[in-house]
């Protein structure tokens, strides 16, 4: 019966088998000449990505067919795979390869992460552009599909070449279970001389690839040609072409060695392994007095004597890995009553792989996936929802409670692109508190279902097509205050069956255009009201000083009022607030509202309780300086996001020009956001590569070489003055110390790194509290940022992958 997989592919043999070739052309297909297995194009898999052939010196007539061509994903962050129709709670093996090639022409082999699903399967590290490499899990897959995402590390664009998925039979593998799964390390069919001694499908049902273990100089093959049967019960299912080869001592001696040697990563720094060895007595001793008799020692620890049964197989493994070596052997040993040497006929090492961190709830994911296809969502929407943590959907705020499943909690999809009717699938999620869909072109009516989320808090429909009434649900939910909700700028849609006049614009007395907006206009004497006369003063910049305020229902907010002798015009303001209310992301301070009330100009931010970055770091209160090293690791990857998000998903995009951690501000709990965007500038298209201003802007100590000397304004200028934040966030010093004479703390770093070690360099207020290696890494980037050459600095995008691969690193330790 044809097992169906992807959205566009049969597989008519082979019942549950999936073989992709990745890179193929989309509705290409061939038969595998080893396997005789179909492969088909990985275009119904995955929804991004780009296809490359290796370059043609690389093609070698030995290597498979779907090693010749490649998927890359120079774009994302996390890019996934999804197979489907899979038995939950069933075991698969899944095996994923790799030849570089210089597909790109770069002759820089990459490094990146493999996860399945939400958990962390490998890093994949290419080392020659000439060689293959395959990794392979086995674990127990909780759902009817399973996703496999390659991750972004900041050490070149993931790519790959190959992807299988194999059921296999429930007995098989007993150390797998829903919370841990096994990564192969080596799997050899121990005996033959050549390559002749490959065993693959057909003659191993699930398709795992035995490999010969060429080292004959040391070993002796013992071979038959009889039949090898599983032991009764114990649900090997080993090959028999496998089993009728072993191994023996070549040299006399009474024991067999397989060594190999830790392969940690930054996850698992010190992994454990399960050694599994088959075994079969291949010689008929019956009837004399030959006897054949040894025990397994791994690393000092040893079983009990085995003595090997005439074709049947056994295996000899630990149920529980083995830990806390950089190399291991295992020892195969005669005991003293053997009077033969011992013998092995194939073996696997793998290592174990937590599979416990759980996903986001699957009603979230079903719905989100539901919007997501409807709408067409362009962003990094790959993988799951909410996990891990530094990969959320961008958009999406989501709650943790562990050991239950995340949830999302608020979706942001203002300035999207949005179009048609608002999909229902937004009342199933449940637990969702935030709901911005502004500034779209969103038609139809309101469905009054979205009333009955009772944790929906904030819907914003601002500036979209919509047309009818809203719904006597929600205006029940608004008057009661339970919902909070802004839908002007939609001239089809009715109040309590009048024309929303909000939405109609009008000419204020200075002739400027009043911006129509649903954030609120305030009036100059009610912010007189809301910040008690302008009583306390949170800060002072070039547009003039920025104000503590409380709103009539308690909210506190930041009000910044223009002074008499700021440069910024009405138009200028005008044209800034019109941005702001385009600009949305967790990580960029909200615009609450403005006022334009002759000539009193205002912004209304939400406010920021921590103060800004600056202050947290140097400032006069007795905290400064406090914060840990993984405080200062995160705070930097939220403003890397903000500052991505203005540079990549902003349409046009834009250039802050003035980034320092005087504008990165700090929720209570230290969620970092970037402000004051009055010297943003846009970008007139994608695809330019520098803007010419007519002035230089920006702070001291933060401003690229290029648009200093130049005024030659690109990302990469953004770029240089968050190399300088990071360096602060690293060392504690100002961007310009006096030691005695002015040096740039770029300059000062590299000095110091030069005399000495990094502990030289990290603020001491951290008292050492820190990993030295994820310090180097965030050095290594934020020097990388302050290149003085601007093509020699990475992309934002580069760099907020760096940053959440360190913060992995610092997560994973825990």
């Amino acid at each position: 019966m044809p097992v169906e997989f992807g959205q566009n592919h049969l597989c008519v043999v082979c019942a549950g088998f999936i073989s992709i070739d990745c890179g193929l052309p989309e509705n290409s297909s061939y038969v595998d000449v080893a396997t005789n297995l179909p492969y088909v194009s990985d275009a119904g898999f995955t929804e991004t990505g780009f296809n490359r052939n290796i370059s043609a010196e690389y093609i070698q007539p030995n290597f498979a067919k779907r090693y010749h061509n490649v998927r890359s994903f120079p774009d994302a962050a996390r890019s996934c795979y999804t197979l489907g129709s899979l038995t939950p709670g069933s075991k698969y093996l899944l095996r994923a390869t790799f030849m570089y090639g210089n597909y790109d022409g770069l002759n820089k082999p990459p490094s990146f992460d493999l996860y399945l699903g939400v958990n962390f399967w490998t890093t994949v590290s290419i080392i020659n552009p000439d060689s293959s490499v395959l990794v392979e899990v086995i674990a127990v897959v909780p759902d009817d599909f399973v996703q496999v995402c390659l991750v972004n590390i900041g050490s070149g664009t993931p790519f790959i070449s190959g992807l299988d998925l194999r059921p296999l039979g429930s007995t098989l593998y007993e150390q797998v279970n829903a919370t841990q799964g096994l990564v192969l390390l080596h799997r050899n069919n121990l005996g033959p001389t050549d390559n002749s001694g490959l065993v693959r499908y057909p003659d191993d049902p699930y398709d795992r690839a035995w490999n010969p273990w060429l080292n004959m100089e040391v070993w002796s093959e013992i071979s038959t040609d009889k039949e090898v049967q599983g032991k009764p019960n114990a649900h090997l299912e080993v090959p028999s072409k496998v089993m009728q080869t072993a191994i023996t001592p070549r040299d006399g001696s009474m024991s067999i060695d397989l060594p190999w040697d830790a392969e940690p990563n930054h996850v698992y720094p010190m992994p454990g392994y399960i050694c599994i060895m088959y075994v079969a007595e291949l010689q008929n001793l019956a009837g004399g007095t030959a006897v054949r008799q040894f025990y397994v020692t791994i690393n000092g620890k040893s079983s009990l004597p085995y003595t090997p049964k005439y074709l049947v197989s056994d295996a000899l493994q630990n149920l529980q890995p083995h830990h806390g070596f950089t190399e291991y052997n295992a020892s195969i040993v005669a005991t003293a009553n053997s009077t033969l040497p011992p013998i092995v006929n194939a073996v696997e090492v793998f290592s174990v792989i937590s599979t416990a961190n759980v996903g986001t709830d699957a009603q979230d994911v079903s719905a989100i996936t539901v919007i997501k296809a409807k709408y067409q969502v362009k962003k990094n929407w790959m993988g799951d929802p909410c996990i891990p943590k530094t990969l959320v959907w961008d958009g999406l705020n989501c709650s943790y409670a562990i050991p239950d499943p995340s949830r999302i909690t608020a979706i942001n999809l203002s300035a999207s692109g949005l179009s048609g009717d608002i999909s229902l699938y937004f009342s199933k999620l449940a637990t969702i508190e935030y709901l911005d869909l502004s500034h779209n072109k969103l038609t139809g009516t309101i469905p009054d279902v979205l009333s009955q989320l009772s944790s929906l808090k904030v819907l914003d429909l601002t500036d979209n097509q919509l047309n009818g009434s809203i719904p006597s649900g929600l205006l029940k939910r608004i008057q009661d205050g339970s919902l909070k909700m802004r839908y002007s700028e939609n001239p089809n849609l009715c109040s309590n069956g009048n024309i929303l006049k909000s939405n109609v614009k009008r000419q204020n007395g200075d002739g400027h255009n009043q911006i129509q907006l649903e954030n609120r206009q305030f009036t100059y004497g009610e912010l007189d009201v809301i910040t008690n006369s302008f009583q306390r003063v949170l800060g002072r910049g070039g547009f003039g000083s920025v104000y503590d305020g409380i709103l009539e229902d308690g909210t506190q907010v930041a009000v910044k009022l223009q002074s008499t002798s700021s440069s910024q015009g009405v138009r200028e303001f005008l044209t800034e607030v019109k941005t702001l209310t385009k600009i949305h992301h967790k990580n960029l301070v909200s615009l609450i509202g403005y006022c334009k009330d002759g000539n009193h100009l205002a912004l209304v931010y939400e406010h920021m309780s921590q103060g800004s970055l600056e202050q947290k770091l140097r400032g006069k209160d007795q905290n400064a300086g406090s914060l840990t090293w993984r405080q200062r690791l995160y705070i930097a990857l939220e403003s890397a996001q903000g500052l991505e998000y203005l540079h990549k998903a902003c349409s046009p995009p834009f250039v802050h020009r003035d980034i320092k951690t005087a504008n990165i501000l700090l929720t209570a709990n230290l969620e970092a956001k970037i402000a004051d965007f009055g010297l943003l500038k846009a970008f007139k298209r994608d695809d330019d590569t520098h803007v010419s201003t007519a002035r230089l802007v920006g702070t001291h100590g933060y401003v690229a070489p290029e648009y200093a000397t130049a005024l030659h304004l690109t990302e990469k200028s953004d770029v240089y003055s968050f190399g300088v934040v990071l360096l602060e966030l690293i060392t504690g010093q100002p961007p310009i110390l006096q030691d005695p004479q002015p040096i740039n703390v770029i300059q000062w770093t590299e000095q110091c790194l030069a005399q000495g070690d990094i502990k030289d360099v990290v603020d001491k207020r951290m008292r050492g509290d820190y990993n030295a290696n994820v310090v180097w890494k965030v050095m290594d980037v934020a020097l990388k940022c302050t290149a003085r050459e601007p093509t020699r600095r990475p992309t934002m995008t580069d760099v907020m992958a760096q940053l959440q691969e360190c913060l992995r690193i610092e997560e994973d330790q825990d």
